[in-house]
């Protein structure tokens, strides 16, 4: 965020830990980031949780990702049909 901060880029923060997103939405975010759902889950908090989660399956992930926001790699940050996992920072000033 003080990255968007210092480039006085206008944003909104989603805590999708505390509001899942919808089916509809991480499919729009996979999409925008171009990966599967599997290339954007925490695989350690899997493991930490002990889900058995079908990899090969994206729909399952999905709703994994749902039912645990915790496993979805974080920050996303979305800037218009673009977006990035905003580690490390600076990959972020790829997309503004």
């Amino acid at each position: 965020m003080q990255i968007l901060k210092e480039q006085n880029v206008d944003f909104e923060e989603i805590q999708y830990i505390k509001t899942p997103l919808s089916n509809d939405k991480l499919k729009e975010i996979a999409s925008k980031l171009k990966l599967s759902p599997k290339e954007f889950i925490r695989k350690n908090d899997v493991k930490k949780l002990d889900l058995s989660i079908d990899l090969n399956n994206d729909e399952e992930i999905i709703q994994n990702m749902i039912d645990y926001p915790k496993i979805m790699e974080r920050p996303i940050i979305v800037n218009g049909n673009k977006a990035v996992i905003g580690r490390p920072p600076e990959k972020i000033l790829e997309i503004l």
